[in-house]
Formats: structure tokens, sequence, C-alpha cells
């Protein structure tokens, strides 16, 4: 099964050497919500000493104003990474008052949708937009599910990987088609083995009642405030999690055979309208409640646990930035915050990713088909509500296998790839990282989401409680940290010029609104 893998891997090693695998970029976009002292989403305006949201490269605002999002540049080194987002962390902290970062992905305690302030990007054309597609998501999908949380991990294998592989197995083929053909064939792979992220990572097992609004639920009670699944590994990967429904209605959906039927799907159900949406209608009152009634307001409301990503030029929509110069790397969207972590992702994690990603590349992938698709929604449910269960079984072709061997599989033929990356270096870095994993697949109860339940009912906490106490424990440990002189200068340089940059954006926005968001989707 895994035979194509090892020939590629074999081959690169053979013409190009160990090298060819190092030097891939990575990045990380994590979100966390600010909590006031009562516990609830903090109603503040986006502290001012962060500088401008709609500008700042590094430090902006998701969904709600209170919803903070980190972004690092990329990186050749995953240390780096987490260096960059350490200091926004020691950054950010002490310029927020009282508040707090919440440390994992389901949120706090809940005040209804009206307690969840819209993020606002100030009179812009652009700025305006932000804010209206925002308010959009909250009238199609509730504000509540819009403030939960999650880590991005953004990679590209280096240009030296490309070439090697590219001269291995499609040499005719024009270097950017090629690429384009075998990120999608990353993509693919990726979603096949997408349950294996929640399994390993997933850390929300447990929810605030409040999250649920009296809705009925089948999650169990864990105390009065809490609601769990015994053997959950990420709810936030689950039912009550965020997706889209529409498009699986209307028969519009994501397609990962190549680049251009990708394109496609996604310009289909932008340009599609839903009627339930024109119910909303895209005015009331004179104030816009979303950008538009189709399935799809902008790309970005498609829901997928990964995506091709282009780098856009000003404000271009991504399509057309990924028609323009092709797919430059992948953004994996599955991930958790790991509140047993300051950064919520350690770095052993990030070289077990940066892996399995280059095996995912490499490892044959043919496209999916109906059946096949329907197998991937159904395995990345059953891992995300039922991943610690030893009797869960996933679906794979004609047959059904347990979770714990399917994992077994890939981490095995994962373990050559691992030893390759720590050729030279000056210690192991992949194969612990690997070993980790593996460590985790043996033993259920070492899984963060196992971690948590296990620390709640020993302390006998509810998962709000508790979460606040390690949230309030990151705090003091980010309060404590000092920030090198260079890099404090640079962040408060970019405060001033995030602020600049929005102004001169305000100034700039000639003409009227209408015809802006007219050119943005013509």
């Amino acid at each position: 099964m895994y035979s194509i893998f090892a020939q590629r891997l074999n081959a690169l090693l053979d013409h190009h050497g160990t090298a060819v695998l190092h030097g891939g970029l990575m990045g990380l976009e994590k979100e966390t919500l600010r909590v006031a002292e009562d516990g609830s989403i903090a109603q503040t305006p986006h502290p001012p000493a962060l500088g401008c949201a709609l500008t700042h490269p590094w430090i902006t605002t998701d969904y709600s104003e209170a919803l903070l999002e980190f972004i690092t540049p990329p990186f050749a080194q995953a240390s780096a990474a987490l260096d960059f987002l350490h200091a926004l962390h020691s950054f950010t902290y002490p310029r927020l008052q009282q508040e707090l970062l919440w440390s994992t992905s389901m949120p706090c305690v809940l005040k209804g949708e009206a307690g969840i302030p819209v993020a606002y990007y100030g009179q812009s054309h652009a700025g305006r937009m932000k804010t209206i597609y925002r308010l959009g998501l909250g009238h199609r999908y509730g504000r509540i599910m819009q403030v939960i949380s999650g880590i991005h991990f953004n990679y590209s294998p280096p240009d030296a990987f490309w070439q090697g592989l590219h001269g291995i197995v499609a040499a005719d083929m024009p270097m950017r088609a090629f690429k384009d053909q075998y990120y999608f064939a990353m993509l693919r792979n990726l979603q096949r083995l997408g349950w294996l992220i929640p399994y390993l990572f997933g850390t929300s097992p447990a929810v605030c009642k409040s999250f649920l609004a009296g809705k009925p639920t089948t999650l169990a009670e864990f105390d009065e405030g809490t609601y769990y699944e015994a053997y959950a590994t990420s709810l936030r990967m689950g039912d009550i999690g965020y997706q889209n429904r529409k498009e699986e209605e209307t028969g519009v959906k994501a397609c990962y055979d190549d680049l251009d039927r990708y394109i496609a799907c996604l310009s289909q159900a932008i340009n599609t309208p839903c009627p339930e949406y024109e119910r909303i209608g895209v005015m009331q009152n004179g104030e816009y409640q979303q950008l538009n009634t189709h399935i799809l307001q902008i790309e970005n409301e498609y829901y997928s646990s990964v995506r091709p990503k282009a780098i856009p030029q000003g404000n271009e929509r991504p399509t057309k930035a990924l028609r323009r110069e092709g797919v430059r790397y992948v953004e994996l969207r599955s991930l958790d915050v790991n509140l047993f972590e300051p950064l919520g992702i350690g770095l052993s994690q990030l070289y077990f990713l940066e892996a399995f990603l280059l095996f995912c590349v490499l490892h044959e992938s043919p496209l999916i088909n109906p059946l096949e698709r329907l197998q991937i929604d159904h395995n990345q449910s059953a891992s995300a509500h039922r991943g610690r269960d030893p009797a869960l079984l996933l679906l794979r072709g004609d047959a059904q296998i347990p979770l714990r061997t399917w994992a077994n599989e890939v981490l095995a033929a994962m373990a050559p790839l691992c030893g390759t990356l720590d050729t030279g270096q000056p210690a192991p870095c992949y194969q612990p990282a690997l070993l980790a994993q593996q460590e985790k697949i043996d033993q259920p109860e070492h899984t963060p989401s196992a971690r948590l339940l296990a620390a709640m009912a020993e302390q006998e906490m509810g998962f709000h409680e508790y979460a606040w106490q390690l949230s309030a424990q990151h705090q003091q440990y980010f309060q404590q940290q000092t920030i090198a002189r260079e890099s404090l200068a640079r962040l408060s340089q970019e405060v001033d010029a995030s602020c600049e940059r929005q102004r001169v954006m305000e100034a700039n926005s000639q003409g009227s609104f209408e015809d802006y968001l007219a050119a943005y989707f013509a």
C-alpha cells in the first residue's frame, strides 16, 4: 500500500541526497479569544496598543472583535515559527489590561449571540467588506459557531524537493502544472488521513454548556456546566463545530481532482443563489446583512480541513490568486488549540506535521470518487466523536479497519522518512516526534483529549473552570517573559505602521462601496 511512497523517497535520496527534504517553509496562524474577568468573551474593542487589525500582518482578528489571530511569517525552521509566535504572545499580554487569552479551542462562557461582538475594521471599503462578510456568517450559521478557535499549519516543500521529484516522475510536464498536480495529491491524502489529526492532537472532548445555548444534544453531562463525550477527541471537528451544509444540499462541493476543478466548484458556489439566504436579504433598513445571497459569500466561507493557498496581491480574491500563480502552500486547518501548551502547539508536533505533509505528497493519491468522499466525511466525524473508542472502525475501500491499525500502518510507513530527516542534524527531532505520536496510538490515555478529561475528573472541575485555570497559568507565564530588543522594536514599529496603512486605505477609498463590491466580484 505504501510502496509508491517508498519508491519516490528512495529515488529522491539516491539522486539528490537528504538535503532535498530540508528547507520547506512553515507558518502558523493561531486564533485565541480575549476573555474578561468574569469568564465571558471580552466586549472591549481590539486593543489599540496592538495596532490595526485590518492592516497588521501578524496580529489581527478573526470573526469577533475579541477573537485575536496571531500569524507568523513562513520560516524554514519549525523552532523559528514557534519563537515568533512566542514573541507575539509576550508582546500582546502586557497590552490586554486584565483580560486573559483563552487557551483552548472551544469558547468560554457565552451570553448568547448578542454577547459576541463582530470584528470591526474601520471605514475603508476593504474594512467594511470584512465586517459585512462576518455579519453574514452570523446570520447564516450563528455567531456562537464562529468563536471556535483553532491553529492552522501552513507548509510548502522546498524548491529542491519539487525539482527533484519533478525530474523523477514527470520531467516533461511544465513545473507549475506539476506542482499544482502534486499539491492536490497532498490535499487529497490529507483528507484521506485527516482522521489522524483529531486523534493525535484533538483537545476538545468537552464543551461549556453555554455553547449549546439550550439546544438538544446527545452529549453526556460531565457536571452542571459541562457536556462531553467519553471517547471524543475534537468536538470542534465534529458535528457541533462550524460546517457548511448548503453546498451538500445543492450539490456544490469542492472537488480536489485538480486546481481548475477546485476553482470552478468554489466559483459556482459564490455565483449560485440560495433561497434561504435570499430570505435574509442583503440589506435591511439600509444596513448590510451579508455580502450577497449566494451559497458562499466569498471563498473563505467554504469550510475544509485543508486548503490550497496562493499569495494574493492586495485585495485579490483567493481563486484569482490561485489561477494567476498556482498553489504556493497548503493550509492544514484541523488542529485544536492545545491547552497543555502555552502557545497552543509544541515543537514536537510541528516536526511530526512537517514529516506528515511530506509523506502525503509522496504517497500515491488517486482521485476521490463519491463513495470515498462519504468515507472521508464519516471517518473524520467518527475520529472526532469516538476516536479513542477501542471498538471504532473506519471505512477504507470495501473494508472496515480499526483506527489504531490504520494509524500504526501510517506511522510505520513514515519511519524511514523521519529517520532520513534526522540524518545530519545536530540531534534527532523527527524520530522522537514520531515516537511521541506512536505512544498515543499504543496508549490512548496519553492523547491530549484523554488527558483533559482525566485532569477535569481528578481536580473535580468542569470544562470552563479547568480551562480558566490553565489560561491563567499561561497568562502568568507570558507576563514573566522578556522579548529580545530587536523583536520588541519590530513589533512596536508595526503597531504605528499598521495604523498609518489603515489611515491611507480609508483616505483612498474613493467611489461608492457598491461599486467596490461589484469590482471585487467581477
